[in-house]
Protein backbone atom coordinates (compact mmCIF):
# COMPACT_ATOMS: atom_id res chain seq x y z
CA UNK A 1 0.00 0.00 0.00
CA UNK A 2 1.18 3.70 -1.32
CA UNK A 3 1.58 6.27 2.04
CA UNK A 4 2.38 9.47 2.66
CA UNK A 5 2.76 10.08 6.51
CA UNK A 6 3.70 14.00 7.68
CA UNK A 7 4.70 14.84 11.02
CA UNK A 8 6.66 17.53 12.74
CA UNK A 9 3.87 20.18 12.64
CA UNK A 10 3.12 21.98 16.11
CA UNK A 11 2.33 25.69 17.07
CA UNK A 12 5.46 28.28 17.24
CA UNK A 13 5.77 31.64 18.10
CA UNK A 14 6.27 33.99 15.05
CA UNK A 15 9.66 34.43 14.30
CA UNK A 16 10.27 30.70 14.27
CA UNK A 17 11.12 27.76 12.72
CA UNK A 18 9.36 23.91 12.32
CA UNK A 19 10.75 20.96 10.23
CA UNK A 20 8.53 19.06 8.55
CA UNK A 21 8.85 15.55 7.15
CA UNK A 22 7.09 13.70 4.76
CA UNK A 23 7.62 9.73 5.18
CA UNK A 24 6.98 6.78 1.96
CA UNK A 25 6.08 3.68 1.95
CA UNK A 26 5.24 0.83 -0.24
CA UNK A 27 6.96 2.89 -2.75
CA UNK A 28 10.27 4.03 -3.64
CA UNK A 29 10.40 8.11 -3.69
CA UNK A 30 13.59 8.15 -6.35
CA UNK A 31 10.77 8.36 -9.34
CA UNK A 32 8.53 11.20 -8.08
CA UNK A 33 8.53 14.42 -7.74
CA UNK A 34 7.63 15.37 -4.19
CA UNK A 35 5.54 18.87 -3.15
CA UNK A 36 4.31 20.31 -0.19
CA UNK A 37 0.14 22.14 0.13
CA UNK A 38 -1.02 23.87 2.50
CA UNK A 39 -4.82 25.09 3.43
CA UNK A 40 -6.09 27.37 5.63
CA UNK A 41 -9.77 27.76 7.40
CA UNK A 42 -11.79 28.70 4.41
CA UNK A 43 -9.44 28.89 1.69
CA UNK A 44 -8.34 26.85 -1.11
CA UNK A 45 -5.05 24.05 -0.97
CA UNK A 46 -2.37 25.66 -2.64
CA UNK A 47 1.30 25.25 -3.83
CA UNK A 48 4.26 25.74 -1.41
CA UNK A 49 7.47 23.82 -2.89
CA UNK A 50 8.02 21.65 -5.19
CA UNK A 51 11.08 19.45 -5.48
CA UNK A 52 12.31 16.99 -8.89
CA UNK A 53 12.69 13.04 -8.29
CA UNK A 54 16.80 13.91 -8.32
CA UNK A 55 16.63 16.53 -6.00
CA UNK A 56 18.39 18.90 -8.24
CA UNK A 57 15.70 21.31 -8.89
CA UNK A 58 13.53 23.21 -6.27
CA UNK A 59 10.04 25.58 -7.06
CA UNK A 60 8.87 27.86 -4.52
CA UNK A 61 5.54 29.67 -4.16
CA UNK A 62 6.46 33.68 -3.86
CA UNK A 63 5.22 33.61 -0.35
CA UNK A 64 7.52 31.59 1.21
CA UNK A 65 10.81 32.37 -0.62
CA UNK A 66 13.69 32.91 1.13
CA UNK A 67 11.75 31.39 4.10
CA UNK A 68 11.17 27.85 3.75
CA UNK A 69 13.81 25.12 2.48
CA UNK A 70 12.53 21.70 0.73
CA UNK A 71 14.67 18.72 0.60
CA UNK A 72 14.35 15.27 0.24
CA UNK A 73 16.62 12.35 0.91
CA UNK A 74 15.75 9.38 -1.46
CA UNK A 75 17.77 6.84 0.21
CA UNK A 76 15.45 7.35 3.70
CA UNK A 77 11.94 7.60 1.00
CA UNK A 78 11.59 10.88 2.96
CA UNK A 79 10.95 14.84 2.12
CA UNK A 80 11.33 17.62 4.47
CA UNK A 81 10.25 21.08 4.56
CA UNK A 82 12.40 23.31 7.00
CA UNK A 83 10.26 26.51 7.62
CA UNK A 84 11.90 29.24 9.25
CA UNK A 85 10.75 33.10 10.15
CA UNK A 86 7.62 31.61 10.20
CA UNK A 87 4.28 34.42 10.45
CA UNK A 88 0.78 34.21 11.51
CA UNK A 89 -0.28 33.91 7.92
CA UNK A 90 1.68 30.41 7.30
CA UNK A 91 -1.07 29.02 9.57
CA UNK A 92 -2.23 26.02 8.03
CA UNK A 93 -2.37 22.43 7.36
CA UNK A 94 0.76 20.96 5.68
CA UNK A 95 0.09 17.83 3.38
CA UNK A 96 3.11 16.30 1.03
CA UNK A 97 2.08 15.05 -1.82
CA UNK A 98 3.99 12.84 -5.28
CA UNK A 99 3.59 12.29 -8.43
CA UNK A 100 5.59 10.18 -10.74
CA UNK A 101 7.18 12.35 -12.96
CA UNK A 102 11.40 13.74 -12.92
CA UNK A 103 10.74 17.21 -12.83
CA UNK A 104 8.11 19.68 -11.14
CA UNK A 105 6.95 21.49 -14.25
CA UNK A 106 5.29 24.83 -14.48
CA UNK A 107 2.85 23.57 -13.42
CA UNK A 108 3.69 22.09 -10.04
CA UNK A 109 1.06 23.53 -8.01
CA UNK A 110 -1.85 22.22 -9.77
CA UNK A 111 -3.34 19.61 -6.94
CA UNK A 112 -5.20 17.39 -9.57
CA UNK A 113 -1.68 16.05 -10.91
CA UNK A 114 -0.46 14.31 -7.49
CA UNK A 115 -1.25 10.83 -7.20
CA UNK A 116 -0.24 10.54 -3.46
CA UNK A 117 -1.28 12.58 -1.05
CA UNK A 118 -0.76 12.35 3.26
CA UNK A 119 -3.35 12.97 5.87
CA UNK A 120 -1.46 16.60 6.83
CA UNK A 121 -0.37 18.01 9.52
CA UNK A 122 -1.34 21.14 11.32
CA UNK A 123 1.05 24.32 11.85
CA UNK A 124 0.20 27.24 14.13
CA UNK A 125 1.81 29.99 14.06
CA UNK A 126 0.77 32.35 16.92
CA UNK A 127 1.88 34.31 20.15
Amino acid sequence: QLQLVESGGGLVQPGGSLRLSCAASGFALDYYAIAWFRQAPGKEREGVSCMSSSGGIANYADSVKGRFTISRDNAKKTAYLQMNSLLPEDTAVYYCAARPVRSCGSSWGTRVLYDYWGQGTQVTVSS
